[in-house]
């Protein structure tokens, strides 16, 4: 239940933020919706078609994408105050992180796939939504970029694997990876810690 209530939180606050993405783009009602919709649940349903599991969940639970574009309308309508929240949603995108990968990783474990397919099925639920929704919006995903996401994500669902495997309680299993991954996103938005980059220029003529 309370990995369901921090994934209801996630999916709403991943849809507000993709809205404004959609927003700055000019994009129209239909267009802000459909952003917001393939942001908040387009992780999970990546993960679903790769390892073949169904039905999505977004067709199992029709409802998560009226509360998905009602976020995302919402969100249209008061955009004058949202650019004011933006530490909270801030906040709101590392615990969608860490939420959507433990579930993920928990789909991963009843499904019995071994464990690299595991943390994979944690990272792509995790990370693949906003990498759509940066594709959509023609950026370059910030997956890609610098950002520290999926090393917070691939962290948290280690940790998890882990408590799981020394037989920890469920909750414990649960809440003690996905605090260590909100700290450690948080510490890197703090202390604006990056990925290496790979820079290349051609200087040949």
């Amino acid at each position: 239940m309370l990995l369901l209530t921090f994934y209801l939180i996630a999916i709403t606050a991943e849809a507000m933020t993709a809205a404004l993405a959609a927003g700055k783009r000019d994009m129209d009602w239909v267009g802000v919706c459909v952003i917001a919709c393939i942001t908040a649940l387009g992780g999970g349903s990546v993960r679903d078609v790769l390892l073949g599991h169904y039905p999505l969940t977004w067709v199992a639970h029709p409802e998560y994408l009226w509360m998905t574009a009602g976020a995302a309308i919402f969100t249209a309508l008061t955009a004058r105050l949202m650019r004011h929240l933006h530490k909270l949603f801030l906040a709101l995108d590392a615990l969608g992180l860490v939420t959507f990968t433990v579930i993920g990783c928990q789909i991963g474990l009843e499904m019995e796939l071994p464990i690299t397919i595991v943390l994979l099925s944690g990272m792509i639920t995790g990370c693949a939504g906003g990498v759509l929704r940066d594709i959509m919006c023609n950026d370059i995903p910030l997956l890609f970029r610098k950002e520290m996401y999926a090393s917070v994500s691939m962290v948290t669902g280690g940790l998890y694997l882990i408590a799981i495997d020394q037989s920890f309680s469920e909750l414990t299993s649960m809440l003690v990876p996905m605090g260590v991954g909100l700290t450690f996103r948080f510490l890197a938005l703090r202390f604006n810690w990056q990925m290496p980059r790979f820079v290349y220029r051609d200087d040949w003529h």
